[in-house]
């Protein structure tokens, strides 16, 4: 893909999807100063609210989409559960960033796992799966324990469970709703990590320093960045997203879930076509954070440094985790982001902390 002609301060940057992704999106388009647009079928969205508009409308309207988008200089995206068929309406009257191809192919964990693969990139055995007989022909070949995905629509630990024996394919099959899904053999892996990097039009890359992820109940908890990795695993990782981000030929930021095995192997987990969790202690402790760096990217700007300038722990506010707002605000070390749900319910991402350490120090 070529370069595009930079966005003039002013423009309209239209999202689609109004929730905190957004909405972080929004407020760093907004102070690059950018006219945010966002589009969302939940009236009074978090993203809505700090927008210079907000429409909201069904994502199935595709005269809606393009009407939106035909006030808009360029259109994003936040997450990637968007329908294709949105996104080609809205790139019907506006270039969009980043295009239909970043979206088909990690909506499908099969397609995304079978594109890692063909870039060069590892990932765990998997094979396809479409009823309850594919499933126990799929574990006798994978072997025990292994996990059942859904191959579309799962976030967050949901629409996916964990088989330990052949005798539960038949519960499994039940708990994903017997749609097709993918079996992936479980993987030995040493830790967690994660690369967010920002990709032009051009080209060029800019990728952040590695984190390393904890997770409960299948939602990220805390990242703790810039991992301490070799010189050869952050190598390894930065090829990775170099050959994912040309194959998806994708502009804005992406990242990279991976499996660490400890031998300087690193599994590709799955790819986030848009900014991630993971990602959100750039905004506080790297010199161009990853909200921003998406809209430099999608607007045509020269992208931001990613360096970090401190070492953070970032830590999401999972339901009334939140209730200790004040508490949090009031901690010397700590950033505290709040993402304006108006209701607080138990799984559910509400904000996020993060702790920032000098570089002379160690991160605990």
């Amino acid at each position: 893909m070529s370069a595009f002609a930079p966005l003039q301060p002013g423009s309209v940057i239209g999202i689609l999807g109004g929730g905190q992704l957004g909405r972080m999106l929004a407020t760093a388009g907004a102070e690059l100063g950018f006219n945010i647009h966002v589009y969302e079928p939940e009236p009074d969205a978090p993203a809505a609210r700090v927008a210079a508009r907000a429409y909201a409308a069904p994502w199935d309207d595709p005269g809606a989409v393009a009407a939106f988008a035909a006030k808009c200089d360029v259109v994003t995206y936040e997450f990637e559960n968007i329908p294709v068929e949105a996104v080609e309406a809205a790139a019907s009257q506006a270039p969009v960033h980043p295009g239909t191809q970043s979206l088909s192919l990690t909506q499908d964990r099969v397609t995304e796992k079978t594109f890692i693969r063909d870039c060069g990139a590892g990932t765990a055995d998997f094979a396809a799966v479409d009823s309850l007989a594919g499933l126990r022909t799929a574990l006798e070949q994978i072997g025990v324990p292994a996990v059942l995905k859904t191959r579309r629509f799962g976030y967050d630990g949901k629409g996916q469970t964990v088989i330990r024996t052949l005798s539960e394919a038949d519960a499994a099959w039940d708990m994903v709703g017997g749609v097709p899904s993918i079996l992936e053999a479980m993987v030995p892996f040493t830790r967690e990590l994660s690369v967010v990097a920002a990709r032009s039009a051009s080209g060029e890359m800019a990728i952040y320093p590695l984190g390393e992820n904890s997770h409960a109940d299948g939602i990220l908890r805390t990242t703790h960045a810039p991992a301490p990795i070799d010189s050869a695993t952050q190598a390894e990782a930065k090829r990775i997203a170099n050959v994912l981000g040309e194959g998806l030929g994708h502009v804005g930021v992406f990242a990279v879930e991976l499996f660490d095995l400890g031998d300087g192997q690193l599994l590709v987990n799955e790819i986030a076509p848009r900014v991630h969790n993971t990602g959100h202690w750039t905004m506080d402790a790297c010199i161009c954070g990853q909200f921003e760096n998406h809209m430099r990217a999608v607007a045509g700007w020269p992208l931001g440094d990613t360096n970090a300038h401190s070492s953070a722990v970032m830590t999401n506010l999972i339901g009334h985790d939140v209730d200790d707002w004040l508490d949090l605000a009031n901690t010397s070390d700590m950033r505290l982001h709040l993402y304006g749900k108006r209701e607080t319910r138990d799984g559910r991402k509400m904000g996020h902390v993060t702790r920032l350490v000098p570089p002379t120090k160690a991160v605990a």
